[in-house]
């Protein structure tokens, strides 16, 4: 048998070369391609008379409830559909110091009273979980700490009658096959071992929770298909200047991939938070101009943030763009509107946009109090305390409407906001008029079909828009 040859594998995307190159063909990375030597493989191929006959089911057949896993950290299971299911895994990424570690250390501590549990750590020695677990106050939780990085040895402590029901490995880039011969953390190790632990998982119908690395660019370090072979992907998110982070789900075979859950890092650990919308608008500044708060929804919860806009004429030819939170492409489509179908006047002027608290938004609700936010401060006329904004704009300019209104309006109206600016809602035979509506819990309802109608709002001081519209300075010229 003709020996095997090596290989030459790009960490990035997993594409395999017949001979190294300093650049991959398939994916354009850099300096990513490495050497391997693959497994020994029969030159014959597979005879289909020498396997075993499937037993195939129908759709039709009883199948079992299968009972969850619930941790008790109500953010946690929320993203993870209700809890953990038996024979999953679940792969966690995140950037470096951003709490991966802690929080299933956290998790883990409280199935203990409940299942057994165990924590491997590739990364850290024993002492060093035992501190953060004792600063976190969980010394006293039954939970099994071992430091290992051969899948062989972790297989076989594992693989016992008495084994643990849920592991936690720390991290699976660290983690090695001893049948390869590459380094650890390169694409075949990752893969190979990620799939032993997850065939282990399924046979034992134990929970396995792989903490993996990110790239520069937030990516989950290691070839695509280890996100494939998971049940379910979660993403730590945050940054670094606060204490809040985001558990965000981004595929789940066994619930919903649209929840987040919040949480605050302290010195004990992290917290998680009951009422987001309170926390994000907690530090909010009342009568300044170029601030709006949105209503906006993560999955099933609504959740209120602040938007704030900063515009500052520009000495250079081409202005800054600064987006924080938000996608900058639709903040430059926002722009255009407001330009080409409202006349605003911003070319030469810089544009700097942030979501308040560290959270980062995706739906096109957010358009409208964008706009409204860049508004305010281009007119120098603050948006009231008890307004909250939300719609999507169009390229003609209308404001088209949104899921999930009246729970917006429910979540606003509970945090004491008593006004809303809102796309027009549709009536039994026809659309209403455009105009001061009462909405849910009392709220009064500003309906604007068209972007220059939000405008009017704040030239008039309609609907109670602007604060201190008696001292407020008139907004300067649109062209």
């Amino acid at each position: 048998m003709a020996k095997p040859q090596n290989r030459y594998v790009c960490q990035e995307c997993g594409a395999a070369h017949p001979r190294w190159q300093g650049r991959c063909e398939a994916c354009g990375a850099w300096n990513s391609i490495v050497e391997e030597l693959p497994r020994e493989t029969s030159p014959r191929g597979l005879d289909a008379g020498k396997g075993k006959a499937l037993a195939f089911s129908r759709l039709d057949g009883a199948a079992p409830q299968i009972p969850r896993r619930v941790s008790g950290i109500v953010e946690f299971d929320r993203v993870c559909g209700g809890g953990l299911v038996p024979a999953s895994a679940v792969l966690v990424g995140g950037d470096p110091g951003i709490g991966k570690s802690t929080l299933l250390l956290q998790v883990i501590a409280r199935l203990a009273g409940e299942a057994r549990v165990a924590y491997i750590s590739g990364e850290e020695a024993i002492d060093q979980v035992r501190m953060r677990a004792a600063r976190m106050g969980l010394t006293s939780a039954p939970v099994e700490l071992a430091a290992a990085t051969s899948i062989r040895d972790i297989l076989t402590s594992l693989d016992v009658p008495e084994g643990p029901e849920v592991v936690v490995i720390d991290s699976i880039q660290t983690m090695y096959v001893d049948t390869l011969d590459s380094a650890p953390g390169t694409v075949a190790q990752v893969r190979a071992a990620a799939q032993e632990l997850i065939r282990a998982a399924k046979r034992r119908g134990s929970i396995v929770l792989l903490v993996g690395h990110v790239t520069k660019e937030g990516q989950i370090a290691g070839p695509r298909v280890l996100e494939h072979m998971v049940d379910t992907v979660l993403y730590f998110e945050g940054e670094r200047g606060h204490q809040f982070r985001i558990l965000r789900a981004v595929k789940n075979r066994f619930g919903p991939t649209d929840e987040i859950g919040v949480f605050e890092m302290t010195d004990r650990g992290l917290m998680e938070i009951g009422n987001p919308s309170a926390l994000f608008l907690s530090e909010r500044e009342r009568a300044v101009s170029g601030s709006a708060v949105f209503a906006g929804m993560e999955g099933t919860r609504p959740m209120l943030v602040e938007i704030q806009a900063l515009l500052a004429p520009s000495s250079l030819a081409t202005p800054r763009r600064a987006v924080v939170g938000w996608d900058s492409a639709r903040l430059a489509m926002v722009l255009a509107v407001l330009e080409a179908r409202c006349g605003l006047a911003l070319i030469g002027r810089d544009v700097y946009l942030n979501v308040a608290g560290g959270l980062r938004i995706a739906e096109p609700a957010a358009d409208l109090a964008v706009a409204a936010a860049l508004a305010s401060s281009h007119m120098d006329m603050p948006v009231a305390a008890d307004t909250v904004v939300f719609g999507e704009i169009g390229l003609s300019g209308e404001v088209r409407p949104v899921n999930h209104m009246d729970q917006r309006l429910k979540e606003a109206a509970k945090l004491g906001f008593s006004h809303a600016i809102v796309p027009p809602r549709p009536r039994k035979g026809g659309r209403a008029r455009q105009g001061a509506a009462l909405g849910v819990g009392g709220m009064r309802l500003t309906e604007v079909g068209r972007l220059h109608e939000l405008l009017a709002l704040f030239e008039g001081g309609e609907a109670g828009l602007a604060d201190n519209r008696d001292s407020a300075r008139r907004a300067p010229s649109r062209v």
